[in-house]
């Protein structure tokens, strides 16, 4: 089994070389730093606005490095954060609108695939989340019986399920790096293996120069602890993936996942997976949560022991599954703000704006942010600007070693109420509800 080399779908496809790097000081008209989904489409959507734009990107790998070209693939309408968080800014109504705006990037991202020619494996297919045990039927609410959700994928011991049609099933890599394409052929420059080391207004200074701009645009996601000044803003929270080697079509027969749909649990301390185009399933959830002082990887190894609980999770789902032998492994960093909820926003007075804290559903929620900030520095008071999220302010992480602690406390937590509900108990446990209050979720 391959561990690391940023992930499987990069390896797929092949790990790019970075091009065009930054080569002493230089000027433009906007500055994306990060080369991620939320920077590509921010930069595509103003571009694509206002092609007279000088729009150029700052990347410290090649573009789709982190996050962009390592999740595990889920296109969905799932809230980027907290509805009570947004409910307290908004209301319900703002939520109720943040939930549609999401819901419609779906087909806006399948859209813009189509248009510029980016084949991504991209099947609408939705997701199905099961329910395991009486407790998590509860929270789920879902409308599928045990029968009805076996008709789909049988799930060893699921007895309820919820199915959202509007989701699709997407190759990560093949996605950021068809969109790092279509940017370039825009003629937006991507400066790769060029580091941030500051972003202030007017400027971001790099390890190979300094780039100056009027609008200075943060989307480091995952990585913006390693930004001078930001350390404690988002959490980098790690997730790791593993990938089965390809199925036969009788192992595909015996757990009766025939479609493409992605497929989900309940659990506390949750697992998501895809059926990937060639036929492996690919299966994500956590890890080692944080690492001390916000410290990211670099090349995406995970711990053997994150490997052993994932093939765990993936037998105890499919128990046939039990000798199946996998073929890599991988993790990753997502961006977890205190309150858990994802923000967009820029300040004309200073120029300087931001997107990310999408906590684990920034592959189509970065779409979204890209358009809000788009109309956010072109001036534009749009439906997208009045969402709830655009502004959104948020106290940050508390010190070191508290930070560690209570990030490590709160993962043993979760699974201590999963390990209780799982033995019977009928409701969600009360362990469970003391680890949301000490996340702030």
């Amino acid at each position: 089994m391959r561990n690391g080399g940023v992930s499987f779908w990069w390896q797929q496809v092949g790990l790019p070389e970075p091009t065009d790097r930054l080569r002493g000081d230089a000027a433009c008209d906007v500055v994306v730093v990060g080369g991620g989904l939320s920077g590509l489409w921010t930069a595509h959507y103003l571009h694509e606005a206002d092609p007279t734009l000088d729009v150029r990107v700052v990347e410290a790998e090649f573009a789709g490095f982190g996050a962009s070209g390592r999740n595990g693939g889920w296109l969905s309408s799932e809230l980027p954060g907290s509805a009570r968080a947004y409910a307290d800014v908004a209301g319900e109504d703002g939520v109720t609108r943040l939930r549609a705006a999401v819901r419609s990037t779906v087909d806006e991202v399948i859209g813009v695939a189509a248009r510029e020619g980016i084949d991504a494996d991209i099947v609408r297919s939705g997701v199905l989340t099961v329910a395991r045990s009486t407790a998590q039927s509860q929270r789920l609410g879902g409308e599928l019986t045990a029968a009805q959700v076996a008709e789909r994928v049988r799930v060893a011991g699921a007895v309820a399920g919820r199915f959202d049609p509007d989701c699709a099933r997407v190759q990560p890599a093949k996605l950021v790096a068809g969109l790092a394409r279509a940017v370039r052929e825009r003629g937006v420059r991507i400066h790769e293996a060029t580091r941030a080391l500051a972003v202030e207004p007017g400027a971001v200074r790099t390890e190979h120069g300094t780039l100056r701009a009027p609008v200075v645009l943060r989307c480091l996601e995952g990585f913006t602890a390693g930004l001078a000044g930001h350390r404690r803003e988002w959490l980098p929270m790690n997730s790791a993936i593993v990938v089965t080697e390809a199925l036969t079509p009788s192992q595909w027969q015996e757990i009766g996942w025939s479609g493409q749909e992605l497929l989900g649990d309940e659990a506390h301390a949750y697992c998501y997976a895809q059926r990937t185009a060639d036929g492996r399933i690919a299966m994500g959830g956590r890890g080692v949560p944080y690492r001390f002082g916000s410290r990211t990887d670099v090349e995406g190894r995970t711990q053997d022991w994150t490997v052993e609980s994932l093939r765990s999770t993936l037998t105890s789902l499919f128990p046939s599954l039990a000798g199946v032998g996998l073929d890599h492994a991988w993790c990753g960093v997502l961006g977890v703000p205190r309150d858990w909820s994802a923000s967009v926003a820029y300040d004309p007075a200073t120029g300087l704006g931001h997107a990310g804290g999408y906590v684990g559903s920034g592959l189509t929620a970065t779409n979204l942010a890209g358009r809000t900030l788009r109309d956010l520095v072109l001036g534009h008071d749009t439906d997208l600007t009045r969402l709830p999220w655009t502004g959104h302010r948020v106290r940050r992480w508390e010190p070191e070693p508290l930070r560690w602690a209570g990030v490590h406390a709160l993962y043993r937590l979760y699974r201590a109420a999963d390990r209780r509900e799982d033995a019977g108990l009928a409701r969600t446990s009360a362990i469970a509800r003391v680890a949301d209050r000490v996340a702030g979720r």
